[in-house]
């Protein structure tokens, strides 16, 4: 078995051929550079219709074979978490499964990963260091769903099925939407409807229902001790982000959800397909056979349903417009919580990956003041109307509003006091929590700004 360099060469595609193959082409090529180069025209192996970087297939995504469109997506998933130092070897790593071709190439390329190091842990003599866990998680949203009841008993044992065939084993969480309102079934289903019919606008409704299910996976990594949370988020889905953050007035927010590493929930989200197409994991879910389950494929409403039509037409017309948004994107400046803090995980790295390492001062990681619902960073502006509120002693539920982003409090929360109480009371203690924990943060925030003011104790002569 020959390669054309994988990870330890320049290429880092992992391009692989048998000797027969290897050495077929040379030959061809020695015979071609003696003088039958007549033979071949003036025509290059791009040209002849072959892949335009192993030169032995037909090309059937972007003139590359499918062993090398693979190993290109495979190679962008891998220096995406080597390079952001996403996982170490005590990690356990929880997979948010949605059953669509994301989450699903996601899924096999972690646990490919995952059987590699175990392969070479168990040749290694000194087995030094351990190999990560990884666990899948699913969010049952059948209460939205128009199916029959019948059809999503149906996808959930696909769904199990697709999870029992990896070996090393994997354990699935499945848990309602509902439970993270209440563990009893029945109030967690009145206690969400409630909440969801105090939301009139549909964009409002589509991305609170998103900051439950954030919530949720967050409840269930916990409660299992996993780690990190393994999002199959791509490029297709930040630039329909971007687009829809923009319009909806949350530009200073924006960057903290582009990023690789989001370290501002309790179990740091991680997304290793960010550089990858929509399409492109659809289509290698086709050529692979990775069956994917459509569970819960409902349109987007409002504002989200507009942008996801309107970035639609823009990559027909040109597919390299996705990607351009991102890029441009990419350019504002992260958060704080968009790097790892050292403590515990960095003397875990080799030595190779050290370099790469992103460090944070745990002060730093702390000083951010984020919305309740949606977790957003809030501006100095918004975070001055929290600190009035607190010293006035209002009511919790007008402590609640200050405290949320402005795009939430115009499209979630209801505008008449007695609609606000009644929503206040159904929200997950989560959410409502987080009101309670921001004290310590609110002082280190009114520090920052008069920072420059303060008396030493030297200038003060004490």
């Amino acid at each position: 078995m020959a390669s054309c360099g994988g990870g330890g060469g320049d290429c880092r595609l992992s391009c692989h051929r048998t000797d027969e193959e290897e050495s077929t082409p040379r030959l061809a090529l020695a015979s071609a550079e003696e003088g039958t180069r007549e033979n071949l025209g003036s025509f290059s192996i791009g040209d002849r219709g072959l892949c335009s970087k192993c030169g032995l297939e037909k090309p059937v995504w972007n003139s590359l074979c499918l062993n090398c469109f693979r190993s290109s997506l495979y190679g962008k998933f891998k220096l995406a978490v080597t390079s952001n130092a996403m996982i170490s070897p005590a990690d356990k790593v929880l997979v948010a499964f949605s059953g669509g071709s994301a989450s699903r190439v996601a899924l096999q390329f972690i646990h490919e990963m995952q059987c590699k190091l175990l392969k070479n842990w168990d040749a290694s003599k000194s087995q030094g260091l351990a190999v990560f866990g990884v666990g899948v998680t699913l969010i049952d949203e059948s209460i939205f769903s128009m199916s029959p009841s019948i059809d999503m008993a149906k996808a959930f044992e696909e769904i199990s099925k697709i999870v029992s065939e990896l070996t090393p084993r994997k354990e699935l969480h499945i848990a309602p939407i509902e439970s993270i309102c209440s563990e009893n079934f029945d109030s967690g289903r009145r206690r969400l409807s409630d909440l969801l019919d105090s939301i009139s606008d549909p964009t409002g409704k589509e991305d609170f229902i998103h900051c439950l299910r954030m919530l949720l996976l967050q409840k269930i990594a916990l409660d299992n001790k996993y780690t990190k949370l393994l999002l199959g988020s791509c490029t297709s889905k930040m630039a329909r982000l971007i687009i829809s953050s923009t319009v909806k007035g949350q530009g200073y927010s924006l960057p903290a959800d582009l990023q690789y590493v989001d370290s501002r929930w309790q179990v740091p989200i991680v997304l290793p397909l960010r550089d990858c197409l929509a399409h492109e994991l659809s289509m290698i879910c086709h050529f692979d056979g990775l069956k994917t389950v459509p569970l819960f494929n409902q349109p987007s409403v409002g504002i989200n349903g507009l942008v996801s039509s309107f970035i639609a037409r823009l990559q027909d017309e040109n597919p390299s417009r996705e990607r351009t948004i991102v890029r441009t994107a990419d350019k504002l400046k992260p958060f704080s919580f968009n790097k790892f803090t050292e403590d515990g995980y960095y003397d875990s790295l080799p030595a190779v990956a050290r370099s790469k390492f992103q460090t944070l001062n745990h002060m730093e990681s702390d000083s951010e003041i984020l919305c309740p619902i949606c977790r957003s960073p809030l501006s100095s502006s918004d975070w001055k109307n929290v600190l009035g509120l607190q010293a006035n002693h209002h009511a919790k539920a007008e402590t609640f509003v200050s405290q949320c982003c402005q795009s939430c409090r115009f499209q979630i929360l209801p505008k008449e006091r007695g609609s606000l109480e009644h929503f206040y009371s159904f929200l997950p203690s989560s959410m409502t929590d987080m009101t309670t924990e921001k004290t310590g943060a609110s002082r280190r925030w009114l520090r920052e700004q008069i920072e420059e003011f303060l008396i030493s104790g030297d200038e003060n002569g004490t």
